[in-house]
Parts: C-alpha cells; structure tokens; sequence
C-alpha cells in the first residue's frame, strides 16, 4: 500500500513524500492515521536531525516518519495479534516504548514505517509488546491525538508527592481537598491541567490560575468557568499577576495564610518558578512542568524552607501508558474536553511548515488532518475566511464557544479537499 508522510531527512530537512509501505508481517498491523497534533518536541527533533538522541544517525539514508500525537484505525491486523485487536477499531500509541534494543526509539523519531505525519502506517511488533498499542473508544478522532499532551499532564499530578512527619513514606499524588496554584496556566497546557484538576476524583479544594494576560484568562475563565468549577467541589480563582495588587501576599491570603500545597510551573521563567517556591505551604510541592530548551537554566530556591518545612520539588517529562490510558477513558466519557488545547488546524500538506516554524506560531496546539489538503489556519480566523469551507467550521466552532468539536472535525473530514 502507498502511502503519503512527511519524513526527516535531517536537520531542517523535512520532505512530504509518496513512497510504498512493506507488507505486514503475522506480527505487525496496518492502520490509517486520521489526525496528528503538532509538539514541541517534532520541531526539535527537526532542528537537531541526527544529534538528536532519539533521531538515528542513518536518517539521511532511512528517513523516519515525524510526529508522535496520533489517532487513528486498524486496518488490517497480522496474524499474532488477532486475538487482541480488530479491523476498523480506533487506536493511539503512547511513544515512550522503552523498547529493549534502544530505550531512545520511539514512533515519530526513530522508524521508517511508523510516525504520526503519515496516511497510513505500519506499527511494528515492539508497540504491541510493550502494551503501547491503545483503544480509543471515543467518537472525535482529534481527542485521541491529545491523549498524548494530556497523558503529561496527568502524569505530573501523579508525580507529584507529599509526605508525613517521622515516616519515610511519600503519599504520591496531589493533596486531596488541599490548596493548589497553577502558575503561568491560560496557555494550552494549563488549560489541561486546570480541566484536568476539577475534573479528576483527586481534586484540590481550592484551585488558582496566573497568568499576565488578561486575554488568556479571560478565555480560559469562559471554558473552564469558576461555575463549573464548584459544581465539582473546586473554589476557582484566576487571577493576573502583573497587577500590583495580586501579589504573592493576596495570593497566599486566599489560603489563610497557609500557602498551596502544590504548585505546579507552566513557564520555564526564573521569576515565576521563584513565585511559586515563595508560595508554598509546608510539606508542599513544586511541580517544574515547563520543559526549558536552555540547559543552564536555574532560579533561587529557599533551602530554609527545604529543611524547615519540609518544601520540596520534582519534574516530570512526559507521562506514561497507564496516563494514556486514564486519559482516553475520560474523553470518551466525556469528563474532560482538551479541546481548549487546539488553536490551529491544517492538513498533511501544511506539516513540514508548520513544524519548522512552530516557535513563531502563536496560540496553543497545532491539529493535522492527514488525508485533506488544507493551509494551516487559525480557528480564530475561520469565520473572517473567504473558503466556504473554512466559513462553515467558522459557524460551527461559534456555536461551540470557540472550541474545535466532533461536528467540525466531520464537516471537514467529509468536505475538504483529499490529499
């Protein structure tokens, strides 16, 4: 079977191709890719080629498929694998696959026949023995993509740890019923872990956003409104913390003086990660989510408290399968919704762009339909668009307050032009 991907030959060089896809094996499976969201790390890994430690040092020879934030359906299922999986089920892939002969490999760095940047695949062997091969049960093939980004966050609120004084044990997890501050959260990600927060059966009693934006936040109060907030037991407060009067002193008085349990940092910023020591309470904290590119970065930590009151700090990258798993069990019952996350959206051609440039792209997540061909677009600017195509999700997305949904994604699924 042919099929179209967009591959890394190396540094900076990504091609979109035709090219044929070997027959399967009794132990490996055919599927077809339907949506990819764009991350970080493809752009990355695009710019590093072969010193990238997960990219081979062959890749200009073996090119590999990019992208790892798929969703998609089995098409075909070798002979070794029937008993486990069918034709025509959805799936997503958790990337991280430990895998014996290189802990490193992972799909959309590291094969030539699987990646997320593709119409159709082949998923090796490795995937399936190392349980990375999901069910999706869930109707909009997008939320299968994110399962991946929201598998990191949820990730992080299990990594998260408190302990009890004179025992040596860490309780793991968030504090139930505790103070928590999401610091630099109305971007994509911090939308996430705030839905993901009041949403989750370990909830905070009390749940503060920052942010400098008054935009971002308004946005993010008009998706995960204070309202629904409470309906789940969660006391909302977004506040901006540019302005004077919303400084760390008003910000602990909303706990009594205590401080926050858990802090979690979604900006890799000296001044933010100091904010969030400073907010501690005792035996609280620090979750460092944001990934910083500069390897040198550090910022001022008080290591009286450390010793005194027992602060402490951890930092995860990525989450696991059993996070996916969590994940995709809770969009397909409709308990969360990610879609917040997505900002743009664009078909398989519009790939290698949108990768090589994503740092200079604003907004949140970037969502690829593999079998359309389509400029990547900004939802915001589909109602103001001449294509009665982009008009018409325009209409759409409106009605959903803003928010890419299943009706879009069949609209465009069903009326865009195939690539």
């Amino acid at each position: 079977m042919k099929t179209k991907a967009c591959r890394l030959y190396g540094k900076k060089d990504l091609r979109l191709e035709e090219f044929e896809l070997p027959a399967i094996k009794e132990d490996e499976i055919l599927a077809k890719i339907v949506s990819d969201s764009v991350c970080m790390s493809s752009y990355k890994a695009a710019m590093q080629g072969e010193d990238h430690k997960r990219v081979p040092n062959d890749v200009a020879e073996n090119p590999i498929i990019i992208g790892h934030e798929f969703c998609g359906e089995i098409v075909e299922v070798g002979a070794k694998w029937r008993h486990k999986f069918k034709e025509g089920n959805k799936f997503s892939i958790q990337p991280a696959l430990n895998a014996d002969f290189n802990p490193y490999a992972a799909p959309g760095y590291s094969f030539r026949y699987i990646g997320g940047s593709a119409t159709y695949i082949v998923i090796p062997a490795v995937v399936m023995e190392k349980d990375c091969l999901l069910d999706y049960n869930g109707d909009a093939f997008f939320y299968g993509s994110l399962s991946e980004p929201m598998s990191c966050i949820i990730g992080a609120f299990h990594a998260t740890y408190h302990t009890k004084y004179g025992v040596y044990e860490h309780e793991m997890g968030i504090r139930e019923g505790g103070n928590m501050a999401i610091l630099a959260g109305a971007g994509p990600m911090g939308l996430g872990a705030v839905d993901y927060a009041i949403h989750c059966n370990r909830k905070p009693a009390l749940l503060v956003v920052t942010d400098i934006d008054d935009a971002r936040l308004s946005r993010a109060a008009s998706i995960l409104t204070p309202e629904e907030a409470e309906k789940n037991g969660v006391k909302l407060v977004y506040l901006n913390t540019s302005k004077p009067e919303n400084n760390n002193d008003y910000i602990k008085s909303l706990t009594g003086g205590a401080g926050f349990d858990d802090v979690f940092v979604f900006a890799p910023v000296k001044p933010v990660v100091e904010q969030a020591d400073r907010l501690l309470a005792r035996d609280g904290c620090l979750n460092f989510f944001a990934g910083p590119t500069n390897t040198e970065f550090s910022a001022s930590l008080n290591f009286y408290n450390v010793h005194y009151s027992m602060t402490h700090i951890v930092g995860t990258s990525g989450g696991n399968t059993d996070d996916m798993r969590e994940c995709l069990k809770m969009v397909a019952e409709g308990k969360i919704n990610p879609a917040a996350m997505i900002t743009h959206v664009g078909g398989l051609n519009s790939t290698a762009e949108t990768i090589l440039n994503l740092p200079n792209i604003p907004g949140g997540k970037k969502l690829i339909y593999n079998h359309i061909d389509m400029p990547l677009t900004a939802i915001s600017d589909f109602a103001s668009s001449d294509d009665p195509l982009l008009k018409k999700l325009g209409e759409i997305v409106e009605k959903n307050n803003g928010l890419w949904c299943l009706e879009a994604e069949k609209y465009l699924l069903e009326n865009a032009k195939h690539i």
